[in-house]
Parts: C-alpha cells; structure tokens; sequence
C-alpha cells in the first residue's frame, strides 16, 4: 500500500492518532491538531490480515508493489502478466499455451494452475489464501483483475504468510467503494479474435460504501483450437466509522480454457500454430464469500479478522496419447482423460495489533480447513489427421477420491525501532495440519486411505539500517514451510506413476518441504528522484517435492534432498520530467544440491550412469549436486518507460530479456542430440538440444485523452515478432511428418517447447466518470 504526500489532522480519530505514532516511530514530529505535511511513505502489510502497516524501508526485505494506476498503464489480462512486465526477478513458462495459465516463477520458485508444478509462493486476495487445497495450484482466472487496487510481493520464506511460502508471497488488496469512488467503462478488442469489457463502480457516503466489477474476456487464440472465455463478477459492501471498518466482499467466477500445451519443435518448425494432440480444455467455476474487519481498541490498539468460504469446482478433458499402445501395439492409440473436482474450504483468522513509537507488533492466529472430492475417468479412442480423439469408447472410471486438509496455526510479527535509524523484525509462526485421503473406489488396501500429520515452528528476523537519509541496509533470516497436498500423497510411487490429470496409486509417505532464506542488500535514493535497489539472496530447500516425468503425460512425486536458489538482484527506477522508466537486473542461480537417480526416458543419458542402472534399469539418469534446475532462466532483464508527451497523450514501451533455459526431463543438464548406445547395448537416437535459447520481448502501450472522461488506448505485444519459446520438455513423438506411426520403433525422442505468442495488436476505449 502507498501513501501518497498528503496532510493529516493527527488528533481527530484513533486512525489518526495511529497515525502520529507511525511518524514517531519514523522520527518525525507530530502535534495534536496540528497539520503536518510530509514526504511519501511506502507502507506495506506484513501479515495476510489488514495490520497498521510497516514502513516499507523498515522492513529487512526488498518488497515490491504495484498499484492500480500501474497495473491499468500496463493493461495486462491478470496478475501474472503484471508482475512478467514490472517486477524484477519474476519470469513466466507458458506450458499450458493459454494466457491465463503461465507458470510464474519468482527466484526460482512457483506459483502455477498446472496439477504437478512443485508449488512454492502463496497467493492471498483480501486476506484469504487461494492456492488451492487439492494441489496448492492457483488460478489466475479466478481473481477478478479489474477490482485489483494493488500488489505487494514479500520475498522470502516469510512464515507469517503461512504454508506454502517457499520463495515468497504475492497479497492482493480489492477496491472498495471508499478507495475508488466513481465509475469506468472499458472496451477493447484486436487480434486472436480477443475482446474484454471491463466495468466497474463504488460509492460511498462517508459510512456506507459499495464496490461492483464485472470482465469478460474471449478469445480465439493464435494455435489451432485453442478458444477461451473467462467470466469474473467481483462486489463488496463497507462500512467505516471512528471505531473500525468492515468489508463483505462476494467472488464469482466462471471461465473455459483452452491450453494446447507443448509442441514438439519438428511440427513448430512446420506451422506455427501447431499442437500436439487435442483437446485439453479446462473449465473453472469459483464462488468465495469473505468479511474482513478492523475494530479500533484505542489509540494504538485494534483487532483485525476475517472469515470466508470458498468453493471451486474443476473439471477438465485431456486428448492425450494412450499409454498402453506403445507396449500393446492393439490398444486404442488415444484417449480422453476426464478429471472433475470440488473443493470447499472455510477459513478464519483472528489478529491483534499494536502500534507504538517503538514497536509495531502483530500476534494472531488462523484455522482453515479444505475438503476435496476428485473423480478422473478415461475413455479410450483413435488419433485422427487433427491429433484429435475419435471413435471414443465408454468411460471407465480409473480413481474416485475425497480428502481433507485441516491447518491451525499461531504467529507473531514486531518490528522494533531500536533507535530511529535502526529496526529489527522477528517473526515465527508455529503450524499444525493433517492431511487426510479417502479411497472412494477401492475399499481395502492398498488404496489411496492415508492420514498424514505435520508440525513446524518457523522463524524469521532482520535488520533494517537507515545509514543516511538516501541510504539503507537490510540482512535478514526467514524459514517457510509448506506439507504435502493430496495430489502430491496420492502420486508419490515410482512403480505406479500418474497420468496428468492425475490417476493415483497407494504410495508412500512424503515429507513437508522447508526453506530457508537469507536476504541482504542495500537501496537509497539518488538525485532527480531515482530510487535504487541491490541485493543478493539464498533459499535452500530442504526434502523438496518434485514431479519427475515418466513418459509425455505420466509421473509421480517424491521427495528430493536439497535444492538451492541464490542471486542477485538490481533495479533502478525515477522520473525524467514527463518520463516514467525503470531498469532490472536478476541473476539467478537454481541448483540441484543432492544426488539422486530419477526417470528421464528421453534424456539421451538415459541409462549410462552406473549409479542408476541396477537390476537392469535404462530409464533413469543421474543427477548431481550443482546440476540447474530446469525452467528457470539465469539471466533477466526487465526495461520500461512511460512518457507523458502532452497531457493527453502517454506513450509507453516495456521489454523483457532472459537467457536459455533448460527443458523438463534434462535435469542432468547433460541430454544431447545424437545417437547413444545405454550400458544394457540398446541404442536410440534423440532429437533437440534439451534447451530453449534466449529471447526479449518487446512491447508498446499509448493512451490518449479525448475530453470529457474518454480515452482511448491501444497495445502491440511482441512488436517484432519474436520467435521464442518459454520453456518445455523431452518427450515422444509418434507424429512424424505430422503423421500418426502406427510403428512405435519409428517415434523420435525430443524437445518439446511452449511457443510464445506471435505480433499481436489490440485497441480500445475507456470511459471514467463519477470522481475518478
């Protein structure tokens, strides 16, 4: 959150008074009734629950945020293209070839809608955590992105943020009639047959606000079959007076989408828009209830709460390869697999805070608990000339599962100002869950029954040194843990892998995943007001889960060792007369820190390690400490300005470089292209270098005013048509030539990418009125 200069009466309402002290803590005077001016403060929220808030520069950590203003310039579709835009060190895979499906990676770690995806930043909207329960996956066509007031993400492995903060967490803030009174009308449309109204609008009357938006997106899509139509309607009732505040705020959401996936790069090379089989369709349906509030305890004291329900249901269908035939040449050569789930989960957190001149203390606690009911059927079929599924027989329902997760925990946060220039914050937060799966198909064991428990205290502290006015420093500790999802437990045996969607087994126990961070940097500010930021960080995490891959559409989960995400990170951002800009830097090393054998089938090293091919084993590869982890570029850079040419017009271009990246299933970082002979004397011949190269992406935006609350705008992405691919796999392809081999001898082994999106260009126009 951001204040912007303003002038306060500090002795009015308790707020006020707050307010007062803040300045105290930040060494500035403040009067009883007494107007005081004073320079911008960043503050930010340091707990999911709405707090009093910590000056940004107090805080031993580099936490970035965007507001609407920005996120409206940018005129992006949801939150995951806002931060690939204008945050540093965050990048994005479109393996699912859907906009509204991108993997993001912030250092290294994941937040994704892909079943899978080892998971490791978590979301919260409001206060209210949206990884999902079955997979701790998120979807970004869930949250409604024209009532987003703002961003803040916190790196790290804050624990006050709860489960899942490996790498970091993302909080969204909503509009509230009282934050965006008036109204706005937006209309645009272009290529890939794309277009997307937004409408919004709030009010208030000093004690009684309302908020209301609704976005319909639809879209053609640039690949072959690859429709879209994502539906999200977003209210909220407020109430404000001396004593506290109140927010009801009702989520409703509805999408289709359409994400053909990777394409092996010989059918790429041929036509652009090529997939690989169809369809793979996902369809999205959330509706979430949330009360969020704050009551004013006295001058310095207030209690923040919320409580919400929330229910999503999920249902998907997968053209996929069946993976029977290659072994059994007389089975259907295709297959539709067919998931449906429901999940429900109810939640509330309670939060007691306390601002004085030295401290700034929050200690609270949370219950959430989740139930899921997941069903996944497949019927078998025929590859057409499309890559399509024909001549479908009956569905046969392989799994029927019901789960619970159940979540206590306890935390506490202070930030101390020792004196005015130095101030130390110590976290912890103690959490306590059970995972619980219930076989609904297959009564007595072995079935997926299991009944799981976890417990970890995680503790976080740092230092923030403010050595002169233009120059701080920060070093900080942070632990983060997250358990095991119910997906994760139910496909964990080598033995007994998992198609995608997930078919499960019983399988054995995993262990939580924890990381810990170390941070430290230094930022300041220079003449002309730029401000700067360079700092380095080092995640280690430890029993990671990940999804190794055992064939295009199976695999299992299981525990690896260590890994390590370290780098280093610069950004530089001002204003030149009418010119907005920014720079970023992010090197970022991913590393394997153990070593481990795991199922690479197309990896051209297969079975050449002595470590792995006991007991005539040629599918598994080696991987060794300092091996990279794949998906993840090393290099970054991130470039933008905004230029306000005349009143009316703003003109505005950002980019986005990174370096190669290596492909899922080359986590040996050793697969070539070539013919190779394995340790048993079987020869295959793969294709592809196990890597995508590097790319920059450059896009423009403009604006213009046209009077009377119009304006007009318009984007080009990818102004030079860039041929690039964000990341992707080793896999088989039984399409040579683009034709089906009835033959699996003549499969080729090899690199499967997801293909960026070509040149594409929309326009549009908007209509404020009603004070904004």
């Amino acid at each position: 959150m951001k204040t912007r200069p303003h002038q306060a009466a500090l002795a009015l309402t308790p707020i006020a008074r707050a307010t007062a002290i803040a300045l105290a803590t930040l060494g500035l005077p403040a009067h009883a009734q007494t107007v005081v001016t004073t320079e911008r403060i960043e503050v930010v929220g340091t707990t999911p629950l709405a707090g009093v808030g910590v000056p940004r520069l107090h805080l031993p950590a580099n936490v970035q945020s965007l507001d609407a203003q920005r996120m409206e310039d940018a005129e992006s579709l949801h939150v995951a293209d806002q931060m690939l835009r204008q945050v540093p060190a965050v990048t994005v895979n479109e393996i699912q070839g859907n906009p509204f499906q991108m993997d993001l990676n912030y250092r290294g770690f994941t937040a994704s809608p892909l079943l899978g995806t080892a998971q490791g930043l978590s979301i919260y909207v409001d206060g209210v955590r949206v990884n999902e329960p079955f997979g701790d996956t998120v979807n970004w066509d869930l949250i409604p992105n024209s009532a987003i007031a703002g961003i803040d993400l916190v790196p790290g492995s804050n624990p006050v943020f709860g489960l899942n903060t490996l790498g970091g967490a993302l909080a969204l803030r909503t509009k509230s009639g009282f934050s965006h009174p008036g109204g706005k009308l937006e209309v645009s449309g272009g290529s890939f047959g794309r277009s997307n109204t937004e409408i919004e609008y709030g009010g208030n009357d000093g004690t009684l606000g309302a908020y209301i938006a609704g976005d319909w997106f639809r879209e053609d899509g640039w690949r072959n079959f690859s429709p879209s139509d994502v539906k999200q309607m977003f209210g909220k009732l407020s109430f404000r007076n001396r004593d506290g505040e109140a927010d009801l705020s009702l989520t409703r959401a509805r999408s289709r989408l359409v994400g053909n996936g990777v394409v092996p790069q010989s059918m790429l090379a041929r036509e652009r828009e090529a997939i690989f089989t169809h369809p793979d369709e996902t369809r999205n349906s959330l509706t979430q209830l949330a009360l969020n509030g704050k009551l004013w305890l006295g001058d310095a004291q207030s209690l923040s709460g919320s409580v919400y329900h929330r229910r999503t249901r999920t249902g998907t269908l997968n053209g996929d390869m069946n993976d029977a035939y290659e072994d059994d040449p007389t089975q259907p050569s295709g297959a539709h697999n067919r998931t449906r789930s429901t999940q429900r989960g109810t939640g509330a957190a309670l939060q007691w805070n306390l601002t004085t001149a030295r401290h700034q203390l929050a200690v609270g606690g949370s219950w959430d608990y989740a139930q899921v009911r997941f069903v996944q059927t497949q019927a078998l079929g025929d590859l057409d000339s499309s890559r399509g599924i024909v001549n479908l027989a009956g569905e046969q329902e392989e799994n029927r599962l019901s789960g619970a997760t159940r979540t206590t925990s306890f935390f506490v946060t202070d930030t101390w100002s020792i004196t005015p220039a130095l101030h130390l914050t110590g976290s912890a937060r103690y959490n306590m869950s059970r995972v619980t799966t219930r076989d609904e198909l297959n009564l007595a064991p072995p079935n997926l029954d299991g009944d799981h428990k976890y417990h970890k205290l995680n503790p976080a502290l740092g230092l923030s040194w403010q050595l002169n006015p233009a120059l701080n420093a920060y070093a900080g500790f942070s632990q983060g843990s997250r358990v095991p999802s119910p997906i994760e437990l139910g496909c964990a045996d080598p033995a007994n892998p998992c198609s995608l969607p997930n078919s499960m087994a019983a399988d054995p126990y995993l262990k939580q995943v924890v990381a810990r961070t170390l941070e430290a940097g230094l930022r300041g500010k220079l003449a002309g007001d730029m401000r700067w930021n360079a700092g380095a960080f080092r995640t280690v995490n430890s029993d990671d889960i990940l999804f190794v891959g055992t064939s295009t559409s199976a695999g299992y989960f299981t525990n690896f060792g260590k890994t390590l995400r370290q780098g280093l990170e610069f950004s530089l951002d001002g204003r030149l007369r009418r010119v907005d800009w920014y720079a970023s830097y992010t090197w970022l090393q991913a590393s394997f820190r153990s070593q481990a054998c795991i199922l690479a089938e197309n990896n051209s090293t297969r079975g050449t390690a002595p470590e792995c091919t006991g007991g005539g084993q040629d599918d598994e590869i080696l991987v060794r400490k300092g091996d990279r982890l794949p998906g993840l570029p090393e290099h970054g850079v991130k470039l933008g300005l905004a230029w306000r040419a005349t009143d009316q017009l703003r003109l505005g271009a950002d980019l986005q470089a990174f370096s190669s990246q290596l492909l899922r299933g080359n986590e040996n970082n050793s697969h070539r292209p070539g013919t190779y002979t394995d340790a048993g004397g079987t020869t295959r011949t793969f294709d592809g270098p196990g890597k995508v190269g590097g790319y920059a992406v450059l896009n423009v935006n403009a604006e213009m005013g046209l009077g009377a609350g119009w304006q007009a705008f318009a984007r080009i992405n990818n102004l030079f048509d860039r041929r690039y691919a964000s990341g992707g796999a080793l896999a088989e392809n039984p399409f040579v030539g683009g034709s089906f081999q009835a033959n699996s001898d003549h499969w080729r082994r090899e690199s499967f990418v997801a293909p960026g999106a070509p040149r594409a260009a929309w326009v549009g126009v908007r209509y404020s009125f009603g004070g904004r």
